[in-house]
């Protein structure tokens, strides 16, 4: 397995921030605009990922991850954050692994539906990657949405490459180690002083198959 060093953010000065409509990625709203708040509601069918290191004993492994497990979560409207279930609850569900599963899909599905990204460019207008980040905790959980590789189609191509390095955030490159080398430092500053990391693996994902696997990690470990 490949590893990538990837410093986020860390050539700053030399990109241009910009939000555009998730309804489009490729129409672009005004300088300055900013995401629509997105209310918080009742999820009881998510996939977290985190480090394999804090696994429970319901954790699965998806993508071929060596660092990473998903472990079913449900989200607390009144706090903004998830809370992992534990055995007894999990089995109280009454479904299997693969059907918890196919309900955080459709669940991050419709989050993602529901958010808009920024689309970071350089000086010369291109887009070089796109991030999703806020307060609440979901944003790892969008790594399992089906539809995530296929919004950027028309920006990156049939593949892309996505990281999380924690919960406040999901970034999204076009697939390729050189569109995320100059970042590693600082996605993996990122994962190591978080108090909830999320993952330090980099995840392709495929437009039209949704297929998910891990290519490599950011870190230098």
């Amino acid at each position: 397995m490949r590893r990538f060093l990837l410093p986020l953010l860390g050539t700053a000065a030399t990109c241009a921030v910009l939000v555009a409509p998730f309804s489009s990625v490729l129409a672009q709203s005004p300088a300055g605009a900013t995401p629509k708040a997105v209310p918080i509601r009742v999820e009881n069918y998510l996939l977290l990922p985190e480090p394999k290191v804090v696994r429970s004993s319901i954790s699965l492994t998806l993508a071929k991850a060596r660092l990473t497990v998903f472990t079913p979560v449900k989200l607390d409207p009144s706090t903004s954050r998830l809370v992992p279930y534990t055995e007894s609850e999990f089995n109280k569900l009454g479904i299997s692994a693969d059907s918890f599963q196919r309900k955080a899909a459709e669940a991050a599905d419709r989050r993602l539906a529901s958010l808009q990204p920024e689309l970071i460019k350089n000086e010369a207008g291109k887009v070089i990657y796109a991030v999703y980040r806020g307060e609440d905790h979901l944003f790892p959980c969008l790594l399992t949405a089906p539809s995530l590789g296929k919004i950027f189609e028309k920006v990156f191509g049939k593949e892309v490459w996505v990281v999380t390095p924690d919960r406040n955030s999901l970034y999204v490159f076009p697939a390729g180690a050189e569109a995320i080398q100059e970042f590693a430092d600082d996605l993996q500053d990122r994962f190591d002083s978080s108090a909830f990391p999320a993952s330090e693996e980099i995840f392709s994902l495929k437009a039209e198959s949704a297929e998910m696997t891990v290519v490599g990690n950011f870190t230098s470990r």
